[in-house]
């Protein structure tokens, strides 16, 4: 018998050139995202040359990694600034790639047993480290302040000041968050699939979680891929295509898995103030747009627009069909308290993992002998946060309720067949 027919020899020779293949296709899959992105953002014009480190620090945010902002000015000038946020267009692309990538070895019987999984999985972590270590150090640059014609630039050209303010990825936190989102993209590949060989009695582990955990992956994909139709027509009909297709490729997950808590009955706060401007329906931005912290759920945005009730009645359907889905999908058949604890917990993980992503903190502020903006619109703050624990209880009740009705219609024989 040739090597090349023995279980996990493909990988083992070629395992390295397989893992740098599938890390760069992830890469270059999320940077050109963030690139497009960011010039229909209008970025593309940044000085001296920003955009390269800018598109950086998008690949860095993307992996939960955080950047450094800070300000170079005399002692006259106080620069103030902070952002969080994950673009999670891009980071749904490169979760993409990357189990993609990774799964590829199964589909093919290059890996054959549990010990050749491991190995490919630290080919990819190991090369995945090398690679945020050299996006991270690339995501730094330094921008000239313009201090603009009002009042505040004429403080600046009669003290001679030149204010500059940068943003620098904190490499450290950035390499260690970015290396669990890896180990997570794996694990869940690892749950989607019931090719890859694992020890002792982690299949069978797997074989009762996986119909919930892809339910609930096909949900959130499903809802990404409506979102961008919606874009389309609204970009088709309402014009602003350049701002349409920044928001597609840079937040749109953002949005839709936003809605969708919101529709569980979840609470988020936040406000907007000054010139940041939140990519989402006008609607959201005025019930945010406060000078203190606002309520944004479905009882707010009713106020403004009554037509946003039909939020609960979208994620009723589509949890009955994920339930449904998760049922008629399981190897066996449990009884129905276990297929709607199954899908509770899918559910609250779900919404748990949205609540954190999610998040968006913004400020900025610029003063010139402690006198502030002066009207410049130099400064401004963004917030947005999820009450995490409310939204996770109402994510069981969902869960629990869709996941009886669902496993309960799938005992119906001709509904069964037609789900198989």
């Amino acid at each position: 018998m040739s090597t090349s027919n023995r279980p996990g020899r493909g990988v083992a020779r070629a395992g390295w050139v397989h893992a740098l293949v599938t890390v760069l296709a992830a890469l270059v899959a999320m940077a050109a995202t963030a690139a497009l992105g960011l010039w229909a953002a209008g970025a593309a014009g940044l000085p001296g040359g920003g955009f390269g480190p800018v598109v950086a620090a998008a690949l860095v945010t993307a992996v939960g990694g955080a950047l450094e902002l800070s300000g170079d000015a005399d002692a006259l000038l106080d620069t103030s600034a902070g952002l969080t946020v994950m673009p999670l267009s891009v980071t749904l692309v490169g979760a993409l790639v990357l189990a993609a990538g990774f799964l590829r070895p199964f589909r093919s019987g290059a890996v054959t047993s549990p010990g050749d999984t491991a190995r490919w999985a630290g080919r990819i972590a190991a090369l995945w480290l090398l690679a945020l270590i050299g996006v991270a150090f690339a995501a730094r640059h330094t921008f000239a302040v313009p201090l603009g014609d009002d009042t505040l630039g004429d403080l600046g050209d009669l003290f001679g000041l030149s204010p500059q303010a940068g943003f620098r990825a904190d490499v450290p936190l950035t390499v260690f968050v970015g290396v669990v989102w890896l180990a997570g993209v794996l694990l869940l590949a690892v749950l989607m699939s019931g090719r890859v060989p694992l020890p002792g009695r982690l299949p069978s582990v797997r074989a009762s979680v996986r119909p919930a955990a892809e339910a609930l992956v096909l949900l959130l994909l499903g809802q990404v891929v409506v979102g961008v139709v919606i874009a389309l027509v609204v970009a088709a009909t309402r014009g602003h295509p350049a701002e349409t297709l920044a928001v597609v490729l840079l937040g749109l997950p953002n949005l839709v898995w936003l809605g969708l808590t919101l529709g569980l009955g979840a609470t988020w706060h936040g406000h907007v103030q000054g010139p940041f401007d939140l990519p989402m329906p006008h609607v959201l931005d005025q019930v945010l747009r406060t000078p203190d912290i606002a309520t944004l759920n479905l009882g707010t945005l009713t106020d403004h627009d009554g037509r946003w009730w039909w939020l609960p009645v979208v994620d009723a359907v589509l949890l009955l069909v994920t339930a449904w889905l998760t049922a008629v999908r399981s190897p066996v058949r449990p009884p129905l308290w276990r297929h709607a604890a199954h899908l509770a917990v899918a559910l609250a993980l779900a919404v748990l993992t949205i609540c954190l992503v999610g998040r968006v903190s913004a400020h900025l502020s610029l003063s010139v002998l402690g006198i502030g903006d002066l009207g410049g619109g130099l400064g401004g703050s963004l917030l947005l946060r999820a009450d995490v624990w409310p939204a996770l209880g109402l994510a069981v009740l969902w869960g629990l309720a869709a996941g009886f009705l669902g496993a309960l219609a799938a005992r119906y024989p001709r509904l069964s067949r037609d789900g198989r």
